[in-house]
């Protein structure tokens, strides 16, 4: 059955459309199951009905005419109560209901199973038999399975028809919502540009030749000319990203290398075969080997070589990339988007991106936040290759993307675009004023920081320190370990950039969903593994290397302080705590004047937050991540969509974990912070303040809406704010009365602008 299974699931996936797909199923259903009827029913939303859309067994006139409630009929039924039904004598049913033109009164059995896609019930299958029996529990296995993996086919055909064509009743092009992950936060409506790969590598076919220099020498050519084009792209960019950011170019020219890529394709050449054929044998293996890798970066570096295979077989059949034409408010689609990608569009035009596959911590999206652009990643329901052209929305801020929106729609977005416009410009005010309350509280707002970009956005809307600089970026962009000297320069720019104020800076926090192409690490369950201390713990040398680098670039401007992440226990604590004196010690032995500067911890593992006064004891400052620690309280992976709706930082447990560590930390007697996005939603932050936190670091880009409503606030109205929600158990009903309450206060200006639409 499984192999039967898989085939038809096969043949469905290449259906042309709705139509096309919903007869195959009905056609092989009914042979693998040798029954004498199969029919699917699909729920049009409009009507809340269940029509009758593919049938083999009855009469097929009745499509598209048939349709009952979900109240009605044994359909009706199934679809109601989400569950299978198997009847021996449906006739004998309460709820069956007769079509005469169906000729259905023949069939005794009856079968039918719901078809479910992201919780919403899409239709139902059903099988039904002349003679008078109870389907087995084995055929009721095999159509609830059937059913299950047909759901993702028939959602995406809908969508395609409602994208492109006809919707399932032919109806005209109609507007539909795709789910994914918010990768950067923003709203943008414009064109889709959708970059497809400008020539596939899978169907080009061996290919014998005697020329072997004239096919050597086209492959020089092309290497030569997608060289030149990196380059390009690099100095494109030049001024958005720093040395070290556009480094991913030089990675890219490097596989290109004499002693890479190239020289592997030449060797082939040499065979006997053509050119191209050799650059699909080369590059599929390369790819094969990538994709089969656990490593969630390296699964990354996939897209990498075969982005650059795409572009070698562009030129090897003359023809350029696609002439791609970018109108004005582009929103560039792609399957898998590369920085590069980014680069190509000209200057000014590009407003969102869409990525179909990818995690909100890709490069794109890192590269994404920093230029502050709208993106949602992890769209896979998406048929992208279908949307060229058509009008869109990104709402960056939930990780939707509509198609075709209707006119209400786009007008909607377009005034939270506007808005977002003149509350930056209205905002950029404040940034000469304090962050404090109504009645006198201050409130140190800090950035996270880890690009170039986030330090000119830090200081242009006047953050008072960084809370937290990601030291991993500089390492996950070169190709081996930066040396201490390297990590030296790079530190000292960061601290001599924000300089009197605090940088705190996270020992190198690999592993989980970021690792380092040189290091590679291969997991089952990478972010319950060996990342964050573990692995520099486990690595002193990289550890030590680190911290004489951030300890020596502090000399002389002593505004160094030193986070450590993951920490689960004291135990870890003691040993980073031991090598940081060492280190230190070095330094000093070799003549650098430098005081030992602060150090924390995180606290985003739970285990952490039970600790809270044990690890307070040791150290000088706490700093919760909230992103990890709310994905670790509720066990929800954040970058996985299926599950990306449950991840609440406004969970009862989240709200009740923080108050627990602010408590504990101030018991000590020690400041504790809070950096993520959490810190960075000007709602949330007004609870975190009430919590007592001592300061808060967000993303640069949301540090004047956080700033202008903490301005309008007392902290007295925020504690009663918080007692409230406190009590409240359900993670919905406390973001809707935290809402009430600030827009009863004249307070919902920087409050999400996107979130009344969704409402």
């Amino acid at each position: 059955m499984l192999n039967t299974l898989r085939k038809i699931v096969q043949e469905v996936n290449s259906a042309k459309d709705l139509k096309a797909a919903l007869t195959i199923i009905v056609q092989r259903v009914k042979e693998a199951m040798g029954s004498q009827v199969c029919s699917v029913y699909l729920l049009d939303t409009e009507t809340n009905r269940f029509v009758l859309m593919a049938t083999e067994g009855l009469n097929k006139r009745s499509i598209g005419k048939v349709s009952m409630a979900p109240s009605e009929g044994l359909v009706g039924l199934v679809g109601t109560r989400e569950e299978p039904l198997n009847l021996e004598d449906a006739a004998s049913h309460p709820r069956f209901r007769y079509f005469a033109e169906t000729g259905e009164e023949r069939y005794a059995s009856f079968l039918g199973a719901p078809i479910i896609h992201h919780r919403r019930v899409v239709g139902v299958l059903v099988i039904q038999q002349k003679e008078r029996r109870q389907f087995d529990e084995g055929e009721e296995a095999f159509l609830v399975t059937m059913s299950a993996q047909l759901a993702g086919v028939i959602a995406h055909a809908e969508a395609t028809g409602s994208i492109r064509g006809l919707g399932k009743q032919g109806k005209g092009i109609q507007e539909a919502k795709f789910i994914g992950v918010a990768g950067s936060p923003g709203a943008a409506v414009g064109t889709a540009v959708v970059v497809l790969p400008p020539a596939d590598l899978e169907v080009v076919p061996d290919k014998a030749v005697d020329d072997i220099a004239a096919e050597l020498q086209l492959f020089n050519q092309a290497l030569e000319r997608v060289r030149e084009d990196m380059r390009a792209l690099s100095a494109k960019l030049a001024t958005q990203l720093r040395p070290e950011e556009r480094a991913l170019f030089d990675v890219y020219l490097m596989m290109l290398d004499d002693a890479a890529l190239g020289s592997e394709v030449t060797t082939v050449i040499k065979t006997g075969q053509w050119a191209q054929g050799a650059l699909r044998q080369v590059v599929g293996e390369h790819v094969n080997r990538f994709e089969l890798m656990d490593d969630a970066y390296l699964r990354e570096r996939a897209s990498d070589v075969k982005d650059l295979g795409r572009r070698l077989l562009a030129y090897l059949q003359q023809e350029r990339q696609q002439s791609l034409v970018y109108p004005d408010n582009t929103i560039l689609v792609s399957e898998e988007l590369s920085p590069a990608m980014l680069g190509e569009v000209p200057a000014g035009k590009l407003v969102g991106l869409v990525s179909v596959l990818g995690s909100g911590n890709s490069h794109v999206a890192i590269f994404a936040r920093a230029m502050g652009i709208p993106t949602v990643m992890g769209a896979v329901d998406l048929p992208y290759s279908k949307i060229d052209g058509i009008q869109l929305i990104v709402d960056g801020y939930h990780g939707e993307v509509f198609t075709n929106p209707s006119e209400v729609l786009r007008k909607q977005y377009a005034e939270v675009v506007e808005e977002e416009r003149q509350l930056t410009q209205g905002l950029s005010a404040l940034r000469a004023l304090p962050c404090e309350t109504l009645d006198g509280h201050r409130m140190p707002l800090w950035v996270n920081t880890g690009l170039l970009a986030d330090v000119v956005r830090a200081q242009e809307r006047g953050a008072e320190g960084v809370g937290l600089y990601r030291t991993e970026v500089p390492f996950m962009i070169k190709d081996r370990f930066p040396s201490e000297k390297e990590q030296l320069a790079i530190y000292r720019e960061q601290l001599a950039a924000f300089h009197p104020l605090p940088v705190t800076m996270r020992s190198l926090d690999i592993g989980g969903d970021k690792a380092l192409s040189y290091f590679p690490i291969k997991e089952d369950n990478p972010f319950l593994g060996w990342r964050g201390i573990r692995v520099t713990l486990d690595h002193p040398e990289i550890f030590l290397v680190q911290t004489r680098a951030m300890l020596k670039a502090s000399e002389g401007l002593d505004n160094l302080r030193i986070l450590l992440p993951m920490i689960s226990g004291t135990r870890e604590l003691e040993e980073a705590l031991h090598l940081i004196h060492r280190a230190w010690g070095e330094v000093r032995d070799e003549g650098a004047d430098v005081l030992l500067p602060p150090v924390g911890v995180m606290i985003e593992i739970p285990a952490a937050v039970y600790q809270v006064r044990e690890l307070a004891r040791q150290v000088d400052f706490l700093s919760v991540g909230s992103n990890d620690l709310t994905q670790y309280l509720l066990a929800v992976d954040r970058n996985n969509p299926r599950v990306a709706d449950l991840y609440d930082f406004l969970h009862p447990a989240v709200l009740q974990a923080l108050r627990m560590v602010v408590d504990g930390a101030h018991a000590e007697g020690k400041p504790v912070s809070i950096c993520g996005e959490m810190a960075g939603d000007p709602s949330a932050a007004v609870l975190l303040m009430a919590m007592g936190f001592d300061s808060l670091s967000m993303n640069a880009t949301n540090l004047p809406k956080v700033k202008w409503l903490l301005r309008q606030i007392s902290l007295s109205k925020a504690k009663e704010l918080l007692a409230q929600l406190m009590a409240i158990d359900n993670p919905q009903v406390t973001h809707s009365t935290l809402h009430l309450a600030l827009r009863n206060l004249g307070l919902s200006r920087v409050l999400n602008p996107a979130s009344a639409i969704q409402a």
